[in-house]
Parts: C-alpha cells; structure tokens; sequence
C-alpha cells in the first residue's frame, strides 16, 4: 500500500466539489492548488500507514475516518472526542479497526460468511467531496472485488456519505445491487461511544421487541423492553426490532447524544463487560441496523441514514 500525505484544498464556495480523482484501491489522488483556501478535508498518513482523511468544519468540530473498513474512528466537537477506539484495535490493513464506526455488510453478526461481512475489512476508495456553508462532505464507494466474492458472489455498489456539521455527524448508505440476479443482505453501523459504562443509558427503546443474546448468542430469547431508561450493567447484547428513528443516548460524561435514523429498522445495545476488561467501562455500543433479509432486485437501491448530534 501506497502511504500518501497531503492537504486537498478549494476556494471557499457555498457548494464546491473537488476537481476529478484518480483511484486506486482504497485511496485516491487529486492535484490542487495548495494556495488555495481550504476545503476542510485533508488525506493524510493514519496509523500503520493507511490512508486517512481529517474533516473539520468551519465551526471547528472534527472527525476522521479510514479508507480501510470506511470506518469513521474520531468525531469531536470541542476537545472531547464523542466515539471510542478500543485500545487494541490493529490497525495494519488486515483486521478491522476495532471502534468508531465499523460497517457490518453483507451480513451482520455470524453467518455463512465471516463476521460482519467483509466492508469492514476491505479498502474503500473516495470519490467526492465538497463544502456546503462551512460543512465538509465525502462520499467513499466500495465495489465487489475478488476478495468480496470468494464470500458473497455478486456485483455490488456502495456509497458512503459523511457529512460533518458544527454539533453532528451524519451518514448515508446506499446498497445498489449492479448484478444481474438479486440478492439479500443485512447490515449495521457498529458505533462505538465514549461513555463511563456504570453512568450511560439509553431512552426510546420502551416497548421494542427484544432479542437478548445473554447468555446464550445462538439462542436469543425473545421478549419486550418496558424500562424507559435502559442501561449496561453488565454484558450487554440485545437485538431491539422495530426501534424508534430517535434514540437517546446519555454516555455517563456529561453528554447526551441523539441518534436519528432513516430506514435502520433496528438497534443494537452491546458492552462486552468482563470478556473485554481493559476497556470496557470506557465505552457502549447503540448500534442502527437492519436484522431482517433486505431483498434487492438489480438495479435497485436501498438507503439509510444516520444523524448522531450533541447539544
């Protein structure tokens, strides 16, 4: 892998795009004038070596993500950095980055395929930017690859759009399957949160039904959420079907995190407790979803959206 550092930079413009880019497999390229004003998006050299890209807005808040995976692991608004990366997360191009906002797709949990999917671990290439009113925008893609194949053998086309805003970050993922067959899929955005596990809990999820994967993952039992306020204390991971477009998030710091979504019928709530004693009080899991099988035909498309914001 080809390790790259520079700083892409635009006259400042109420909606300008960056100029074209050249593509490589997980990274890309694009000569600017580097007197230019900046765009607030900046390509730089991440941890062991890959790819990373740095977006600040004009109101000074601020978020990274990874090529590899299409992970975002930073957003900060102020000094406070409002995601968490597991203190043994690798970052070398071979496993994938272990906080921020992993994707799971094709698949989510276990499967016949491994673990989450294969975005997670696989490079993601940029093909857009811009800067809307102070707000830095990128859009990454990942396609089918003989990597992608050997596990789910079809043609595919995703897009990944983040958009960073003075108090909020938003996302969009679009499926789009370019095959000539349909296929199924499930998803997630595995968000990790800064948190003082024994403070956090989350509001919205009252009246979901439930599928609690303690103690036994492959046997989940089924049951109906009725507390207002939920919290994590101790392993936690539960499935909540048909969750509310609005979540509650208070992380036991001081902040509280609102959690909307388009189209992610489901939520996630997971902490690992003792099986990860090292971090796991620094942090818990509210994770959008899509548990149940979407069907796609070719052609067509499925799109969701993420907002987390903070007041």
């Amino acid at each position: 892998m080809v390790a790259i550092s520079m700083t892409w930079s635009l006259p400042t413009l109420t909606s300008s795009k960056l100029p074209r880019i050249n593509r490589y497999p997980g990274m890309a390229f694009a000569t600017v004038n580097k007197d230019a004003v900046s765009l607030g998006v900046k390509v730089t050299e991440g941890l062991g070596n890959l790819p990373k890209v740095v977006l600040t807005s004009s109101h000074g808040s601020e978020a990274e993500l990874y090529l590899y995976g299409g992970c975002v692991t930073s957003w900060k608004v102020g000094s406070k950095d409002l995601l968490f990366v597991r203190p043994d997360a690798v970052f070398n191009g071979q496993k994938p980055i272990s906080g921020g906002i992993p994707h799971c797709f094709p698949q989510f949990g276990p499967g016949p395929m491994q673990q989450h999917g294969f975005a997670r671990n696989s490079n993601w290439s940029i093909v857009d930017s811009e800067n809307v009113d102070g707000s830095p925008v990128i859009t990454l893609e990942l396609k089918e690859s003989p990597y992608s194949r050997a596990m789910w053998d079809y043609s595919f086309h995703a897009l990944y759009k983040i958009t960073l805003h003075e108090k909020s970050l938003s996302t969009e993922l679009k499926i789009t399957n370019t095959d000539n067959k349909p296929f199924s899929f499930t998803t997630a955005l595995h968000t990790y949160f800064s948190a003082s596990v024994s403070g956090a809990s989350v509001r919205g999820l009252k009246g979901c039904k439930t599928l609690n994967k303690d103690p036994d993952p492959k046997n989940p039992v089924e049951g109906k959420e009725e507390r207002d306020v939920v919290t994590y204390p101790g392993f936690v991971d539960c499935v909540y079907l048909g969750a509310s477009n609005e979540l509650y998030l208070d992380n036991g710091l001081g902040d509280v995190i609102s959690i909307k979504n388009t189209n992610w019928p489901d939520a996630v709530l997971w902490n690992p407790h003792l099986t990860m004693e090292a971090c796991y009080k620094d942090f818990v899991c509210v994770e959008n979803a899509q548990i149940g099988n979407v069907d796609l035909e070719p052609e067509k498309s499925w799109v969701a959206t993420q907002q987390l914001s903070v007041g």
